[in-house]
């Protein structure tokens, strides 16, 4: 049986490959989580690396763990493919492109932000990034507020995240309040799948020794830099419901405890990504790069996706038995309902600092139509630029 399994397995992929191919998605990789169905067409169709049920568990991985969903989609597809090191080339090549590009905007939009174009098309993408915003709450809304506890616990969320509590401590609660809530709902474990494989503990602690090693190089570097990262590490770990996730706890930080960016200047940043490929999260670049420097864009970028991927390195053995954890799936449960919270006070807060007139209005109003719409993200980015430099 053995031997028929290894005549019939597909050959492993050279990581060249593995890494080419994900570059070249990568720059093509606009919509965030949407570029999932792109790399299932990649991983199952046309290089058969991976099987329909094995893919399926993997998304539901990502989804259930902090961090960016397609990110770390692809560094899943590597890790099945090629173990560790293949997990670091998929991530890696993935979001290469759009690290790249958001260093470019950033050190552009330092020098040039005054001119009167740039200031009238920031001036409408504001106002399509509340748009945007408002539509993922309500998305992300509907597909996760289930019952009335589930609406409870976002209300409350939402309720401390106005009163500008830490979100760490929000976000515990909620899993707290998830558990109580939801640990005597109906459950259905899982089918079982692929047999479980042993883990691979010394690849993950050579990373993880790395890991902690870069860590050190901002320590030495700057207090300020030692700040920044461990600032993204601490929002990494705790966004659960991906990218997206991210934002709010990013804006919470930087903005309305620390003060280090103004909130314009952070809406700026997170319209510069949405028009680049890759992840929303790659917004921390550009705050790494206004924040510390040049230097900040890859302290910054390292330190809000490490994590998370060490992270998905790391449970991905162990998944199978923990989805079969009620406790752990209530828990879950409760954590993203506290996001729906988060995410609605944020949308507030970010349309709380644009001085509203009804040209601007007419931009995000439209904007939000068309998402409704199902147009894509691009589209709506793109005319909402022309827009914003024709009528503001």
């Amino acid at each position: 049986m053995d031997l028929a399994e290894k005549k019939t397995a597909p050959p492993a992929a050279p990581l060249g490959a593995l890494f080419g191919a994900f570059l070249k998605l990568g720059v093509t990789a606009f919509g965030g989580p949407a570029m999932v169905v792109h790399i299932r067409k990649l991983a199952v169709e046309q290089r058969r690396g991976l099987d329909e049920a094995t893919f399926r568990a993997g998304v539901a991985l990502c989804q259930m763990i902090p961090g960016a969903t397609a990110m770390q989609v692809a560094a899943y597809v590597g890790l099945r493919a090629r173990g560790v090191a293949g997990a670091a080339a998929t991530f890696v090549a993935f979001g290469l492109p759009a690290f790249v590009l958001m260093t470019l905007f950033a050190a552009f939009y330092a020098r040039l932000y005054e001119w009167p174009t740039m200031v009238s098309a920031f001036a409408g993408l504001r106002a399509v990034i509340i748009a945007i915003m408002a539509h993922a709450t309500y998305t992300m809304g509907r597909s996760s507020l289930k019952g009335w506890r589930s609406v409870v616990i976002a209300a409350a969320a939402a309720a401390l995240f106005a009163l500008r509590v830490n979100p760490v401590p929000v976000i515990l609660l909620a899993a707290l309040l998830g558990w109580a809530a939801f640990r005597r709902e109906p459950f259905a474990p899982p089918a079982a799948g692929e047999a479980a494989r042993r883990p691979f503990p010394w690849p993950l602690v050579v990373l993880a020794a790395l890991a902690a090693a870069g860590f050190l190089v901002p320590a030495f570097a700057g207090r300020s830099l030692f700040s920044l990262a461990a600032l993204m590490v601490r929002i990494d770990l705790f966004a659960f419901g991906g990218g997206y996730a991210s934002l709010p706890l990013m804006f919470h930080e930087l903005v309305v405890v620390r003060s280090w960016l103004d909130a314009p200047t952070f809406l700026n940043a997170i319209a510069l990504g949405q028009v680049t490929p890759g992840p929303i999260v790659i917004t921390a670049t550009f705050v790494g790069y206004m924040a510390a420097g040049p230097w900040g864009a890859p302290v910054c970028t390292v330190a809000i996706f490490a994590p998370s991927f060490l992270m998905l390195v790391g449970v991905t053995p162990y998944f199978d038995r923990l989805r079969r954890s009620r406790r752990f799936t209530a828990a879950i449960a409760g954590v993203l309902s506290s996001f729906i919270g988060l995410l609605f006070t944020v949308t507030v807060t970010f349309a709380w600092n644009i001085p509203w007139e009804p040209r601007r209005a007419f931009i995000a109003a439209a904007a939000f139509a068309a998402l409704l719409l199902k147009v894509r993200l691009p589209w709506v980015i793109l005319a909402g630029t022309a827009a914003s430099i024709l009528l503001l």
